[in-house]
């Protein structure tokens, strides 16, 4: 019998049960090979034609020459591919614009075809081009319009791009039009709704001969001028920025003014026309009605969701 107590007899049992599951040492040929390993090899992120060592490259050259071996160790390298935008903005969301029906496939192309038809039929002009812009009346309200330049009117278009039909077409003879302003926005001091940004005015009549009850009614179909901006979906795609652009309307706008003038035989007004860089005023004060009328885009042919079950 051994003199053995039972816990003395449990230890060295699970002392012999750990010899037997100790695995034995690795020797160095099964070590090198483990550091040779692909799958432990580290990535350079420095791309092609760079000269300087990236940081994984120095930590390499520092172990190799602490270590036995002074060979280092193979790097795969993998070049970095840059993806870059035509007309980068980073203001623009994808789901915002798919809210203008102007953006559907197919919808500014109708509207275009259209009005050539009916150019073609009512006067056969021909039309120097188009353009995609937001009018502001003499309200501070936002209006999306198609305007046309022909060799003898300006076409300024209300067009529903919901149902694909030309709503109102509005006609201003070019000899008509005797002063062109380019310039920022400008309001009263008083005004509680301003707006930033640059706009295009164009004249036809004579501000002072207008009346006061066409000046403060804001349905008034008696403006003797038009003003607009570009449209907010300019930086959608490359064709709506040309589209959009108010530079461009203006380039071409201003030699068809000056060549209607030098046609016309009963302009009357004798002073060519006038192109100047001024301010641009808009006489609001408290402006409620354009406050919610734009905040909420409701001179855009939008989609404001569904309002059924």
């Amino acid at each position: 019998m051994s003199n053995r107590s039972p816990s003395e007899v449990v230890a060295r049992r699970n002392g012999m049960e750990l010899r037997r599951r100790r695995r034995p040492p690795l020797t160095a040929e099964e070590m090198s090979m483990i550091g040779s390993s692909k799958a432990f090899q580290p990535v350079s992120l420095k791309q092609e034609g760079d000269d300087q060592p990236s940081e994984t490259d120095k930590l390499s050259m520092e172990d190799g020459d602490l270590g036995k071996d002074p060979v280092p160790s193979q790097i795969s390298r993998q070049p970095s591919v840059t993806e870059s935008t035509f007309y980068p903005n980073p203001y623009h969301r994808p789901y915002i614009s798919r809210k203008y029906f102007v953006t559907r496939p197919g919808a500014i192309e109708t509207a275009m075809e259209d009005l050539k038809c009916h150019v073609t039929k009512t006067s056969g002009e021909t039309i120097q081009g188009f353009w995609l812009l937001t009018e502001i009346d003499h309200w501070n309200n936002e209006k999306e319009r198609i305007l046309l330049v022909t060799d003898k009117t300006l076409l300024i278009c209300k067009y529903d791009f919901i149902m694909l039909s030309c709503v109102q077409l509005q006609h201003i003879p070019l000899s008509a039009v005797y002063r062109v302003c380019l310039g920022k926005f400008a309001f009263p001091r008083m005004s509680l709704d301003k707006r930033q940004g640059e706009g295009l005015r164009i004249y036809w009549g004579s501000p002072e001969q207008q009346s006061l009850l066409s000046r403060w009614n804001p349905w008034s179909t008696e403006v003797p001028y038009a003003t607009f901006t570009e449209h907010p979906m300019k930086y959608t795609s490359e064709k709506f920025l040309e589209t959009c652009k108010l530079s461009g309307f203006m380039s071409k706008l201003v030699p068809a003014i000056q060549n209607a003038h030098k046609n016309s035989t009963g302009s009357g007004r004798g002073k060519g026309l006038m192109v100047l860089t001024e301010p641009i005023l808009i006489e609001t004060y408290t402006g409620l009605m354009s406050f919610i009328g734009n905040r909420n885009k409701l001179g855009y042919s939008l989609a404001r969701g569904s309002i059924g079950f």
